[in-house]
């Protein structure tokens, strides 16, 4: 999900609740601690040169249950963060701890941003030598042998 998106989402809600990948509400005492923009220059294994750059939010929750996080006061720490970083409209990243820092993508479901685990990959796997996945055919969508569906009729010559 984009910024944009982000906070078109926000304009419309009342309140603010985000969902783990597994189901569970993150907490509603949660604290945005950090919006920020993070950009990562890398090479991948193939040796691309590659640029990536998203939003960045972290969520943190502490013992103090009486903190609910508004969607208007999140606007204005956005707003504030447009503004004094430059932050640019890409994709949001959401870290948020588990038994070690979780990256998160993000998206807008049922009135809730849910948080999307991000998965690694291979960015040159051509260039690796990972064989591109084969094609996956159930055998009944295939025609029987002695079928006209697919195959040369008989008397065609064909085979």
């Amino acid at each position: 999900m984009k910024l944009s998106a982000f906070k078109s989402q926000l304009q419309q809600l009342d309140t603010l609740t985000f969902v783990q990948s597994d189901g569970q509400l993150v907490p509603a005492h949660f604290h945005v601690t950090e919006v920020g923009q993070i950009t990562r220059n890398f090479i991948d294994c193939g040796g691309t040169v590659r640029k990536e750059t998203a939003v960045n939010f972290q969520l943190w929750e502490a013992g103090d249950y009486d903190h609910r996080l508004a969607p208007q006061k999140l606007l204005n720490i956005i707003a504030l963060s447009e503004k004094t970083l430059g932050i640019t409209d890409e994709e949001i990243e959401v870290e948020y701890q588990g038994s070690t820092i979780g990256r998160y993508d993000l998206v807008f479901n049922n009135n809730a941003f849910h948080l999307l685990a991000k998965r690694t990959n291979c960015l040159a796997s051509d260039k690796c030598g990972i064989p591109p996945e084969k094609l996956k055919v159930k055998l009944q969508d295939l025609s029987p042998v002695g079928t006209t569906q697919g195959c040369c009729t008989p008397g065609s010559g064909c085979c």
